[in-house]
């Protein structure tokens, strides 16, 4: 016998996408509608495959609904997937906990919500299969669900719906209903179907105990192809293939300029790279972030401009077809030897020497950060989109960086340092 399911999770209707919305000419409409748009891709391919039945687990809502379109949309898919003969089977996460929603529509009959106040278990006896589950009740879920999940029906293929942080699977993510992948595989289950994480992540093979990552990125911390698994099962045992259901795909983009002798020559090598992007992705927007790296003989040149040079970088991308850039990171150093420079017995040397030490002394750098944090605030533009801050030590350390990689190049312009 074989039958077909399709496991996604982290749908997060209705979040919106950030990092591009203050760029002239970004996607701002489609952008807003991307967790919706990725869903409707999920069921078409649902009903296109066929399969039996969807399994939603967790944070299927991003939050609390704003009104009740959130819900009717909702609605509007389920009811497409009925008409297809197609069940729907729910789990709520921490973002979607009971606790946390306060509207609510009356769900159709071919959709499944798994009670919060216990696990439990739905069987479909025509193809043989037992699902079990549990929903949060409240989003600060602390304790190990999986524990007191049902035992697996005899003769049946058990599939587990489970929210959670598995042990090894993500530090991105907080911890919510934490488990331990042996206890899971040690349940008796032939599919862990798994929610929370967003980056794909197979845990175990045998028996599949799987992640499928979020529908649709969100943000730069969430890049490469996001969708659900299809799991096709043929006399009880699983395949998995991905499918991608994305709208919009984030990347970051790495590009040695190392050999560029001037700020125009680094940005070519970046339209290059950023063409290259674009070819292998195929005709999908992106949101990309650039980091320009090396040691060259552009730096100066690219750190003394950074808001012209950020804005041609911009301009690489918007050459190309639906390619925006999100942020551009500076990453270069001077060709100079600094190394050496330290060593020597030069005012120049002692400079570096004492860059080195204030990056050492915590209260060097939470002095610095109080001066900073007070310009800062004497001389911010009002919503100032990228302005640093300095709560953290690592930030101030960043900033010294930058300064010796700026500062040393236009002293020794006068002189070789000596």
């Amino acid at each position: 016998m074989t039958f077909r399911f399709m496991h996604a999770a982290d749908i997060h209707l209705d979040s919106p996408l950030k990092g591009l919305e203050r760029y002239q000419g970004a996607p701002v409409a489609e952008m807003r509608a991307a967790t919706r748009q990725a869903f409707v891709n999920l069921v078409n391919d649902c009903i296109a495959q066929p399969v039996a039945f969807l399994l939603l687990v967790g944070d299927l809502y991003d939050r609390d609904w704003k009104d009740y379109n959130t819900g009717l949309f909702l609605l509007q898919q389920m009811a497409r997937l009925k008409a297809a003969g197609i069940r729907v089977f729910i789990v709520r996460g921490n973002h979607d906990a009971e606790n946390t929603m306060t509207k609510s529509l009356r769900a159709l009959d071919n959709m499944h919500v798994f009670s919060s106040t216990r696990a439990e278990t739905e069987r479909l006896e025509a193809l043989g299969v037992a699902l079990h589950g549990q929903s949060y009740g409240k989003q600060d879920t602390a304790e190990d669900l999986s524990l007191k999940y049902p035992k697996p029906v005899a003769g049946m293929f058990n599939i587990g719906l489970l929210h959670t942080s598995a042990d090894g699977s993500s530090s991105e993510h907080a911890t919510y209903a934490p488990c331990s992948v042996q206890g899971l595989v040690a349940h008796g289950y032939d599919y862990w179907a798994l929610g929370h994480v967003h980056k794909r992540q197979l845990l175990c093979a045998d028996p599949a105990v799987l992640f499928p990552g979020n529908l649709q990125g969100r943000h730069i911390r969430e890049t490469g192809p996001k969708g659900a698994t299809l799991v096709t099962v043929t006399d009880g045992r699983p395949t998995l293939e991905h499918r991608d259901y994305d709208v919009m795909r984030w990347a970051l983009r790495e590009v040695s300029v190392a050999t560029a002798r001037s700020a125009a020559a680094a940005i070519d090598q970046v339209h290059q790279s950023l063409a290259a992007l674009r070819q292998s992705e195929g005709d999908k927007p992106m949101a990309v972030r650039v980091r320009l790296t090396g040691a060259c003989e552009a730096h100066r040149e690219l750190v003394g401009d950074v808001e012209r040079w950020t804005n041609e970088v911009r301009a690489a991308g918007t050459a190309l077809s639906d390619v925006w850039v999100e942020k551009v990171l500076f990453e270069t150093r001077s060709p100079i030897d600094l190394a050496a420079m330290r060593q020597r017995s030069t005012p120049l040397g002692e400079l570096l020497r004492t860059l080195d030490a204030d990056r050492q002394d915590p209260a060097a750098l939470a002095a610095l950060a109080a001066e900073l944090t007070g310009l800062q605030e004497k001389f911010a533009v009002v919503d100032e989109p990228d302005r640093p801050a300095f709560d953290r030590a690592e930030s101030v350390r960043e900033m010294l960086d930058d300064v010796e990689q700026m500062l040393i190049p236009l002293l020794l312009e006068g002189g070789d340092g000596a």
